[in-house]
Parts: C-alpha cells; sequence; structure tokens
C-alpha cells in the first residue's frame, strides 16, 4: 500500500485486517469509477470514517458553543456532523462546471427541533440518497457550513458520508407530512404538494436574460378539481426529458411553489421534486374544438390539416433582440384558421400536408386573417406534428391532402383573376438578372425573374426582394409555395414575394419531373430562321450574331428609363433582325458568338419578320450539341452576305455586300442632337435647355453621328446613309472628339471639309435595302464596312 493509504489503515488495523481493508477499498472503487475528485485516498479516508469517530467536532468547551443542533451551526466550520430529519428531497439538477465539465446537484432540507438547513449533495454524493427517503433521520459526517442563496446550507464533499438513524431516538424532531392540496385550493405564495394527471407537455424553450440564454419548459397537470401550469426555468427544464414525463402520466409533485400572474396562480418548480409513478388520479380526455365554432378563448386544444406555410419573419423585440413569428393555416372538415408561431416554435419541421395537433393555443381576434380569428400560440403551448395517438380525426383530414397539393403550370394558365394563390413545382429554365426599381415611398427593391417548367409548360416567375438573392441555376428543381397569379398581356405570370415559400428539392425528390433537357425539347419547338412564321409560339432559335449595334437609352411612357439594342443573327438558311430589350439589351454580345432564343415573339417591321427578345423570353448559349449543326461565324458571312450590284438590288434584300464609291457625302448635319428624355430632334443651336417636345429639362443631348451620301457602281447609284460608328469608321474620328470640335467652335459645319474628303472613297459594306417612301425610291442601310480605299 502506498504511504498515505498505510497511514489510514493504521488507524483502524485494529478493527479490520488488511485484507478485509483492501476489499472494501475494491468495492468503493468500482462505485466511484469515474468520479472526478475521488482518488484512492480519498476512499480509504470513507472507510476510516465508517469506524474511528473524529475528536474535532466541538469547536469550544463550552456547551453554548457546541454546534450539536442546526439552530446552532455558524458559517465557515468545517468537518461537522448533522443530525435532521429528511423534509424534502430535489430532483438532481445538471450543470456544467467553469472548466466546462458537466455535474449534478441535489437539495435536501433537514430538520431537527431546532430549526431548517439545506444540504447540497453533489455529483459524487448523489449516490448515498439511494437508501434514503423523506421522513428519514439521517446523520450527515464530514461536511461544511457555508452561507449560501437563503442562509446556511450545508456543503458535502467526497469524504462526507451518512448513516440511517431511529426516528424513535429522536421523538422531538418534526414530523414528516406530504398533505396533498387540490389543484383548485392553491393560493399564490404557498408551497404545496399536489397529485395529478400531465395533459399537455411544451417542449424546451431557449430565452435570453443579462446576456445569457437559458431554458424552460412547462407540462400542464390536471386533478379531479382543476388544472394548472407547472414550470421548470434553467436546467431543471431537461427533467422532462430525464423522468420521460409525457401526456398521460401520473405524478406526484412535492415542494412545488405557487405564484400569480396576470390573475393566474400557477406552479415553478425549485427545489421540489417530481415523482412519476400510478397515482390514483382521473383519467384525461381531450377534448378538441371544431375550426369553425373558433371564438376568442384561452388553453384551446384543436386538430387540422396544414395548407399554409410562410417564411418566418425576424423582428425586433422591446429589449433589443431578435424575435422570430411565423404563420401557418390549418384546416379540418369545418373551415381554416390562421396559426401564429413564436420563437423557437419556428423552427419546428412543418410541410404542407402535416397534421398537427396544437394545445394550450390562444383563440383571438384578428382582423387581418381570413376568418377574422387566428389561433395565438404562446412558450407553453405544445405542438405535435403528425400525432401518432388514436384520433378517427386524422384519417379524415388525410383525405384532404390530395386538395392542397402543387397543381400543374397549365392549370395556373387557366386562372382568371390577380391574386390567386398557388403552388407548383418544376425547373428552372432560365433566369434572369437582378434588377434594382425605386418604391413609391423611396426605397429601393429588386425583382428577379426565372422561366419555369414542368411537363405540362413554362411560366415566368417574379421573385421579389430577399427572395431575389436565391442562388437560381438552370435544371434546379423548387417547389414554390404562395405564391399569387399576375395577369399578363399574353400568359399568366407569378409573383413569389414575402408570404411566398422557395424551397429547393432534392434529386430524390425532383425524380417526379422531367429531366431540364427533356423539359427544354417539350417546351420549344426548333425553327430555322427561314421556317419563321408570324404565328409561331413557344419556339427555340439557335444562330449567331452577325452584327451588333450600341444600346439605346430610351423613355417608357410612363416615365420610367429602359434599353434597348438590335443585333443580327443567322443560320444556315438565313438571317434574322432581332430586338433586345433591357436587361437582354445589356448583355454582353460578340460578333460570331452563337446564341439560343427561347420564347422570342416575332413580329412585323417594314414588312419584315423580326425577333424580340423580352422578360418573357431567355437569351442563353446552345449546349455543344447545338452548336454542331450551326455554321462557322465565317462559313455565314459566306452563306448570308450576297454579292450583289446597284441595278440588281431589291427592296426586300438584307445582308447584301455592295461595293461603290461614295459621291457627294453631306457634311451639314454630321451631328444630330437630340433629347435624352424622348428622342425628339433639337434644334443645332446649342442653346436648348427645354425639349419643345417633352418639356423635359436637357442637361446634356444625346448625339447621333450621320452622313448621307450617294453609292456608284459600273450599274448605278443608289442613295447610302451613314450612322454611328460607321461614320467613325470613316472619318477615323471617335464621337468624344467630334463633338469637342463642333462644341469648340460652335459651328456645326466646322467639319464638313473633311466629310467632302470622303468623295470618291471605294467602300465594300453590308446594308438592307429598304423603300423611301418620301422619295420613292430605294436606299441603303449599311450596317458594317467590310473595307475601304481611294
Amino acid at each position: 500500500m502506498e504511504n498515505e493509504i498505510l497511514e489510514e489503515y493504521e488507524k483502524v488495523k485494529d478493527k479490520l485486517s488488511e485484507e478485509e481493508f483492501l476489499e472494501k477499498m475494491k468495492t468503493l472503487q468500482e462505485e466511484y469509477d469515474g468520479v472526478s475528485f475521488m482518488d484512492d485516498v480519498d476512499i480509504a479516508r470513507m472507510i476510516v470514517g465508517n469506524y474511528v469517530t473524529e475528536k474535532n467536532e466541538v469547536v469550544s468547551e463550552k456547551e453554548e458553543h457546541a454546534m450539536d443542533s442546526i439552530s446552532k451551526l455558524e458559517s465557515g466550520a468545517q468537518n461537522v456532523s448533522v443530525i435532521g430529519k429528511i423534509m424534502g428531497i430535489s430532483n438532481p439538477k445538471k450543470f456544467t462546471s467553469r472548466k466546462g465539465k458537466d455535474g449534478q446537484l441535489c437539495n435536501v432540507k433537514l430538520a431537527d427541533d431546532t430549526g431548517e438547513i439545506r444540504a447540497v449533495f453533489w455529483t459524487e454524493n448523489i449516490k448515498l440518497l439511494k437508501k434514503v427517503k423523506e421522513g428519514d433521520i439521517i446523520q450527515v459526517n464530514s461536511v461544511e457550513v457555508k452561507n449560501g442563496y437563503s442562509g446556511n446550507e450545508l456543503q458535502l464533499n467526497p469524504r462526507s458520508t451518512i448513516h440511517v438513524l431511529d426516528n424513535n431516538d429522536y421523538p422531538n424532531f418534526p414530523q414528516y407530512e406530504e398533505p396533498i392540496t387540490p389543484i383548485s385550493d392553491i393560493k399564490a405564495d404557498t408551497q404545496v404538494n399536489i397529485i395529478g394527471r400531465i395533459i399537455r407537455v411544451s417542449g424546451i424553450r431557449t430565452y435570453e436574460k443579462n446576456g445569457k440564454e437559458n431554458q424552460v419548459a412547462s407540462f400542464e397537470i390536471q386533478d379531479a378539481s382543476g388544472k394548472t401550469e407547472y414550470t421548470l426555468w434553467r436546467n431543471d427544464a431537461l427533467l422532462i426529458e430525464s423522468l420521460g414525463l409525457a401526456e398521460g402520466d401520473s405524478v406526484k409533485i412535492l415542494g412545488a411553489q405557487a405564484r400569480e400572474y396576470n390573475g393566474d396562480v400557477s406552479l415553478s418548480h425549485w427545489d421540489g421534486r417530481v415523482i412519476k409513478g400510478d397515482f390514483d388520479v382521473p383519467e384525461y380526455e381531450e377534448t378538441f374544438i371544431k375550426i369553425a365554432e373558433a371564438h376568442e378563448k384561452k388553453d384551446v386544444s384543436l386538430i387540422g390539416l396544414v395548407t399554409k406555410i410562410q417564411d418566418t419573419i425576424t423582428f425586433q423585440k422591446k429589449d433589443g433582440g431578435e424575435g422570430y413569428v411565423k404563420s401557418i393555416e390549418i384546416m379540418d372538415d369545418g373551415g381554416s384558421i390562421r396559426v401564429t408561431l413564436w420563437g423557437n416554435d419556428t423552427n419546428l419541421e412543418i410541410n404542407k400536408g402535416d397534421i398537427l395537433k396544437i394545445t394550450g393555443g390562444n383563440i383571438e381576434f384578428d382582423e387581418y386573417a381570413p376568418t377574422g380569428y387566428r389561433v395565438n400560440t404562446n412558450w407553453n403551448s405544445n405542438i405535435v406534428i403528425n400525432p401518432t395517438d388514436d384520433n378517427p380525426e386524422y384519417d379524415l383530414l388525410k383525405e384532404y391532402c390530395s386538395q392542397i397539393g402543387p397543381v400543374k403550370i397549365e392549370e395556373v394558365q387557366g386562372a382568371e383573376d390577380d391574386g390567386e394563390e398557388v403552388d407548383i413545382i418544376g425547373r428552372v429554365i432560365s433566369v434572369n438578372d437582378i434588377r434594382e426599381f425605386q418604391r413609391d415611398d423611396g426605397s429601393t427593391g429588386i425583382v428577379r425573374s426565372i422561366d419555369f417548367a414542368d411537363e405540362t409548360g413554362i411560366i415566368r416567375l417574379s421573385f421579389w426582394d430577399d427572395k431575389a438573392q436565391e442562388n437560381f441555376k438552370p435544371g434546379d428543381a423548387y417547389q414554390i409555395e404562395n405564391a399569387r397569379t399576375k395577369m399578363g398581356m399574353y400568359a399568366v405570370d407569378l409573383n413569389i414575394g414575402k408570404t411566398s415559400r422557395v424551397i429547393k428539392l432534392t434529386d430524390d425528390e425532383a425524380s417526379i419531373l422531367p429531366s431540364f433537357e427533356t423539359l427544354e425539347q417539350m417546351i420549344f419547338t426548333q425553327r430555322k430562321i427561314s421556317d419563321l412564321d408570324e404565328d409561331d409560339r413557344n419556339i427555340r432559335v439557335i444562330g449567331r450574331i452577325i452584327d451588333i449595334q450600341e444600346p439605346r437609352d430610351f423613355q417608357r411612357q410612363d416615365g420610367t428609363p429602359g434599353l434597348v439594342r438590335n443585333i443580327d443573327i443567322a443560320d444556315d438558311t438565313g438571317s434574322i433582325r432581332v430586338t433586345l430589350w433591357n436587361s437582354s439589351a445589356d448583355s454582353t454580345l460578340e460578333l460570331g458568338q452563337a446564341i439560343k432564343l427561347e420564347n422570342p415573339r416575332i413580329n412585323f417591321n417594314e414588312d419584315r419578320l423580326e425577333l424580340s427578345v423580352n422578360d418573357s423570353s431567355n437569351m442563353i448559349a446552345p449546349s455543344d450539341d447545338e452548336l454542331k449543326e450551326l455554321p462557322s461565324y465565317e462559313e455565314l458571312q459566306d452563306i448570308i452576305y450576297e454579292s450583289k450590284s446597284i441595278e440588281s438590288l431589291n427592296e426586300s434584300d438584307l445582308n447584301v455586300k455592295i461595293s461603290g464609291t461614295i459621291n457627294d457625302p453631306y457634311g451639314n448635319k454630321i451631328l444630330l442632337t437630340k433629347c435624352p428624355n424622348c428622342g425628339n430632334n433639337l434644334e443645332q443651336d446649342g442653346d436648348e435647355s427645354i425639349c419643345d417636345f417633352c418639356s423635359e429639362e436637357i442637361d446634356k443631348p444625346r448625339y447621333i453621328l450621320m452622313i448621307p451620301a450617294r453609292l456608284e457602281d459600273d450599274t448605278g447609284d443608289i442613295q447610302i446613309t451613314f450612322f454611328g460608328n460607321l461614320v467613325e469608321d470613316l472619318l477615323e474620328m471617335k464621337l468624344d472628339e467630334i463633338v469637342s470640335i463642333i462644341e469648340d467652335s460652335g459651328d456645326f459645319d466646322v467639319l464638313e471639309g473633311k466629310v467632302e474628303d470622303l468623295n470618291g472613297l471605294n467602300v465594300e459594306v453590308i446594308a438592307d435595302v429598304n423603300f423611301d417612301d418620301y422619295n420613292e425610291e430605294i436606299r441603303l442601310s449599311p450596317k458594317k464596312i467590310l473595307s475601304k480605299k481611294y
């Protein structure tokens, strides 16, 4: 044996053999295995303590100072033995030490004929309570007296022991009684014992106090006289789980603290004890109200099928912290009602089609609710998702599930009114960029549009504000709930706003949908450019960009700004003009770039078909397979750009290649000034500050370069007008440079001589042929200059 253990054995060697001592050591080592602060020396001292009576229990030789009763105990006294009757044993409380170690403590109330004191049993001491109960008289050895929460208390240590004594030897000690108070007779600010049946159990909720997060839980208990709430605070909230408390259990509660709040008396757990057992209390039968009969009433129970769920809303509480609220709707066979969830309950995994059992809710008047009422839950309400107990109502509610599922997109397109709420499931077909907009109150919002499809059709979705931030990708599958219909000019769109839910589906959940590639093939009919018809809808056109114009700003009729851009695309059958609007017009584009247009509108403009790409269209990159049949940019130029003489031109010609000599270039109108708001021409005196047409103030006009001329070859001549970047190319000057020269000189004709120098310049251009109604002749609209030389 080690020296310290040997020293302890020396104290009892006349009472125990060494073998007996070591055997007791082994037994206690097994019993206290894993106990943090019990080592072999402590265990040896426990054995010695059972055989050797310490002689230092008396602090003073004078009788009046002897701590031989509870009333004489003084704070700071150590190694004291105290005798008292157990008047109460609390449920063990869990805690975490400052060093992060988990432990437990149990409070035991002791009393003798002079007073009461609390004894604190720690993790290692709680085992000592296995063989004692309320009413037993015990002697607690080797304890320290400390000043605790409510006065002096006894603190046990690893060497503390207890012995059960004979009650008959202490006739003057107070009697232990367990008077049971009917729930209806409980008065505020009293301590009571009750027996009842649990009729509702809340989940554990968290709250913050003094910067620290705490827990609270409760259950409702009922006896033959009434019912009340029993609340467990902080770590005591864990007792519901550790004791396995559930609805229907009968329990005895000792030492419950009664408190009054808002006129209602309820019970709280402090040093009390909850004992689960088979007690004689009435059986509990749940009573549920029908939603159609809902009126203002507290503490109700109801069952319903979840038909609507809104996202959680975060708000700021009065104390500055964050609060959370979520609204859902439930229905039964008589009607529907809104349910408001708060705090931790907003995190419950509730889905449409779930059955909810709600107990402990309050029905309140709500002028904004469709029915005029709502169910407001609180921190001690109990919400059970898809309950498993036997209730015939559940089978009836399950029959309604088919009525609340998502609808097909073709059904949505049959909607007749704005604002109808629908749920849909589908895949993202295309995604537009986020756009900012200004609200009437001056705040800035954002919106993003995507095209969404299932096997029955395609629909445009507009996501607003926070919903627009979702990372949408083509092919991703979503379930959209509480979307609202918006009647468009050609189709029904859906708005997804604050009350909508956007739920991304897993691959397994999305397996009920066709693949992204299949949906594209189902929705859009691919057309060659030469096969396009004015009546075509839901078409797909693939081509390469053969001409690009710069984006132009314009003002809509409602005064808002817009952006438009023209490009030409071609495939192996022909070419066509495409007008890009808004976000599409702002895209980065390059000559020769391959694009795929889905659902463009087909228009007639000057007796020619054109495509229009707006918010209901997509402009995306073709797949590798789709590119296989598309000629290269160089090949397309040979196919599309037909070389013609001026004599052979027809008014319907597009993208013809013409070579000729520039004659009579006109330089007096090289710079046109236009109103940046409405596009109206301005007088060339540079003094306008107000537009004559739209009456808007002009800060800086919009400039357009223009050089009219004649183009001549061996077969004839034709009017041709160069605009914009083509003028820059001819003059080898940029717009800003030209504007600066004219503004500095104050003369719009200052560059007339440079324009006249273009006489005799040989150019090869790509142009469209148009008919000039005023002069009743055809003219050329050049799109690009292929070459120039004198």
